[in-house]
């Protein structure tokens, strides 16, 4: 249903780099974009199994990661990625145009509780290592999931996935103004959208703050004070 959507896009495909999450790690797809001269970087879970397993096995004994990125501090949390990557799955007997496999590690340490959490994701590309190597292969699975970030937000706190809106472009409209109040809150230093729309929730006023209709505490220049005429 992906490739017929995508073809009818009136859009240069050349040179483009894809990434998609494992719903979409399809061999069609995967097809339609090289013969466009566009790149894919995918994903791999269970609804792939055997390329899933091929993966696990390439990366059974994987040594010291190709690259690593300093760790960060984000949403309380301490956060660091580390990438393998292989070319032992290029030519795969099921998937076409493997350039190259790679896992992706991350681990977060909360700062508070000082707990540990590692996840590993599996997944393949089209590039090969003259085209991305590895540390831009991490680029672009980041940037995969800042993407995934603003879906999950729609999902979770603005209930976009029971929208009963059909008509006409009101599904997409509905989407762009929930796009733009993501952004103004984040635009406003709030890490955490959900707790800022709570917030906006219960102080209408705040709304009206965010959008810089007022003059008030968010640092906007106050309203100077003018004597009271007695004429």
């Amino acid at each position: 249903m992906v490739v017929p959507m995508l073809r009818d896009l009136e859009l240069d495909f050349a040179g483009r780099t894809f990434t998609a999450d494992a719903l979409l790690t399809q061999r069609k797809l995967a097809d339609f974009l090289r013969r466009r001269g566009a790149h894919f970087l995918f994903t791999a879970k269970d609804n792939q199994p055997t390329l899933l397993d091929d993966l696990r096995a390439c990366f059974d004994n994987r040594g010291e990661p190709d690259f690593r990125e300093p760790a960060r501090l984000e949403h309380g949390r301490v956060e660091s990625r580390a990438i393998w990557t292989t070319a032992r799955l290029n030519g795969h007997p099921t998937f076409p145009h493997v350039g190259q496999a790679f896992l992706v590690e991350r681990t977060a340490v909360d700062k508070k509780t000082g707990r540990r959490s590692v996840e590993c994701a599996l997944g393949i590309t089209s590039h090969a290592p003259d085209t991305a190597d590895a540390e831009r292969l991490l680029e672009l699975n980041r940037g995969h999931w800042k993407i995934e970030s603003v879906h999950n937000i729609l999902d979770n706190t603005f209930d976009e996935d029971r929208l009963r809106i059909r008509a006409g472009h009101g599904p997409e409209n509905t989407t762009r103004l929930r796009r733009l109040a993501i952004g103004v809150v984040r635009a406003r230093g709030n890490t955490c959208v959900a707790a800022a729309t709570r917030r906006l929730n219960r102080n209408m006023r705040l709304v009206f703050d965010y959008l810089r209709m007022t003059k008030n505490s968010l640092g906007h220049p106050s309203t100077p004070h003018r004597p009271l005429r007695t004429n």
